[in-house]
């Protein structure tokens, strides 16, 4: 057996897979965000350990840890947690989705070797921002740091004593020579650390640790267990579902969107706003376009309605043209391609035609049009598509995932049902490390169905596409 941990930012998820990677057993336990000022996200990171603790004993009294041979890790990215010497603490971890650092964040990116070093804009839901922050806004408390971990590190601190990364999320910290796969002393010297401040870095399926002693006795796992990197979330997620080789790709439809690819060489481009991150295999990098409202979009439509997405979308029928009427999904800002935070939503072509279907269909087209926008800036990089998996909530609705195979002019995957995501990879990583297994282990879930593209409505949608794109260039500045 193989156990994958997921720590996410509402909760920490347990999965036991067998040696065919059939699900055995699972369990959950949730998490509070504390929310203190506004735009601050943070967490107590002994709460992690606390979660983890009870979905362990949960699996532990159901018989289901007795045979585990190994342990992955995943968990949300670009967490801050600050440690003093003794590993406790000094304050609470600043999540990814905290915006305090804003102005830390922009000082950073107008310094070239941000960019030119790690590939990426530094966003201020990045790590080392956050850092840039405790040390102007609380020096005293910054003079205490020694370790800087991940959140999912800090489990593995937990689980093995060690201080040790993976390259996936190392790759969104603004610290990492994404090409070299190595912390950059420079970078870190910019932020007032040092090289000695940072956890050792492993590929996310090689042997980080070994599990203590104490906790195999307290879990009835067996002592000494490897446990592996890991992944990030998304990384690990690509892992479940078997995107590790160039050309193959998968769009989450969650809150947020990702269009998230796998690629055997490091192809950065910031200007962009594509993430180009390490994937969590050796010499493996993934790029992502992130849209910040997917079902978030569909779920503030449906409440503006006072009916449920689900009874929304369900009675739209088979694919049409676009309409007139278009909808910009830019609730709170948007990342790839536009990497603007102050830019919001809109509809326009609104017309005594735009009957509560029209505007559905407006804002699923609309979002599909965000997720075309991620795919034309990874093609930028040389990055081409040759299929997508879909994932997520709004994989449920057949007319999206018909509206993105046609305007992204490639077949949609629809897996059978089924849990291929980030505690999924994270097991999948467990038992890499375990065995020596490669990557030929992460294969694609089954296929269900492949929605095909619609060849009488491609063009419409390109010419749509186009006047999507000159909506949001009328509208930045005006929202």
């Amino acid at each position: 057996m193989y156990l994958g941990l997921d720590l996410g930012t509402s909760g920490v998820k347990a999965l036991v897979i067998d040696d065919d990677q059939r699900l055995v057993a699972q369990a959950t336990a949730p998490l509070t965000v504390d929310r203190p000022h506004p735009g601050w996200s943070q967490q107590a990171p002994f709460d992690w350990v606390a979660a983890t603790e009870r979905v362990l004993d949960e699996l532990a009294g159901a018989g289901a840890l007795r045979h585990v041979k190994g342990i992955g890790l995943s968990g949300q990215m670009h967490g801050a947690v600050m440690l003093d010497r003794a590993d406790h603490p000094i304050a609470p971890c600043i999540l990814w989705n905290d915006t305090r650092a804003q102005a830390e964040a922009a000082d950073m990116d107008a310094d070239p070797d941000f960019r030119a070093i790690t590939g990426n804009i530094v966003f201020p839901g990045f790590t080392a921002p956050k850092l840039a922050w405790l040390r102007k806004v609380e020096p005293t408390t910054f003079g205490r740091l020694a370790k800087v971990l991940l959140p999912k590190d800090f489990l593995r601190l937990w689980l093995t004593g060690e201080h040790v990364g993976e390259m996936s999320d190392a790759a969104g910290t603004s610290w990492l020579d994404t090409g070299a796969r190595a912390w950059d002393a420079g970078l870190l010297a910019k932020t007032g650390l040092s090289l000695d401040q940072m956890p050792r870095l492993v590929e996310g399926s090689e042997v980080s640790g070994h599990l203590r002693g104490d906790l195999a006795a307290r879990f009835g796992l067996p002592a000494g267990i490897p446990v592996a990197g890991g992944g990030g979330d998304n990384a690990a997620t690509g892992i479940g579902m078997g995107t590790v080789a160039a050309g193959q790709a998968f769009v989450s439809l969650g809150t947020s969107g990702v269009l998230f690819a796998a690629n055997d060489g490091y192809r950065p481009d910031p200007a962009t706003a594509v993430h180009t991150f390490c994937h969590a295999l050796p010499e493996t990098w993934h790029q992502m376009g992130v849209i910040l409202s997917a079902t978030d979009a569909l779920n503030w439509f449906a409440g503006l309605v006072g009916e449920d997405a689900a009874t929304l979308t369900g009675g739209l029928g088979p694919l049409r043209a676009p309409a007139r009427t278009l909808f910009l999904p830019y609730l709170g800002g948007e990342r790839t391609p536009l990497n603007d935070a102050a830019v919001r939503g809109a509809f326009t072509g609104l017309e005594h035609a735009t009957d509560r279907s029209a505007a559905t269909r407006a804002v699923l087209e609309g979002v599909t049009f965000a997720i075309r926008d991620c795919r034309d800036a990874l093609a930028a990089t040389g990055t081409h598509l040759e299929a997508l998996t879909a994932t997520g909530g709004g994989a449920r609705s057949e007319y999206w995932l018909a509206a993105i195979a046609t305007a992204l002019d490639v077949p949609v995957i629809l897996p059978e049902a089924g849990d291929f995501g980030a505690a999924f990879g994270a097991a999948r990583l467990g038992l890499m490390a375990a065995v020596g297994a490669g990557p030929g282990i992460a294969t694609p879930p089954p296929t269900a169905r492949i929605v095909e593209p619609d060849r009488h409505l491609v063009d419409a949608y390109s010419e749509t596409h186009a006047r999507y794109r000159a909506a949001q260039t009328a509208i930045r500045g005006l929202t």
